[in-house]
């Protein structure tokens, strides 16, 4: 069974959500992302001890930051799941992409675009 992703996601693989650092989701909308997600572990079952939670800490992070510069703290969002949970990640996938569409885009990438022109 071939699972279909919308084809606008850009997946990075990292040995644990752990490894995501707040300046990578903030360097993500400074290239033109209109949206980031981290797909970690469930919580209580990072082989790493607590790399999720510390995951999930700099999303938090990230999500003040971007709602305080006006980009929206919306667009990035953390979710746990098992990797048994394959449906489920195409289904986040569908959800975030559908959410980031109806917002639009990175204002970042918008203020951009003008000064270029």
């Amino acid at each position: 069974m071939r699972l279909q992703y919308p084809p606008n996601v850009k997946i990075i693989c990292l040995p644990c959500t752990g490894k995501v650092d707040l300046i990578h989701i903030l360097r993500a909308f400074e290239k033109g992302a209109d949206g980031v997600y981290v797909a970690g572990c469930l919580e209580g079952a990072c082989q790493f001890g607590n790399g999720n939670i510390k995951a999930r800490k700099r999303v938090e992070q990230a999500k003040n930051i971007l709602e305080k510069v006006g980009i929206g703290g919306e667009r990035v969002q953390m979710y746990n799941l098992s990797s048994s949970e394959a449906p489920r990640f195409v289904e986040i996938a569908k959800e975030m992409t559908e959410k980031i569409t109806a917002m639009g885009p990175n204002p970042i990438k918008m203020a951009k675009k003008k000064m270029a022109a």
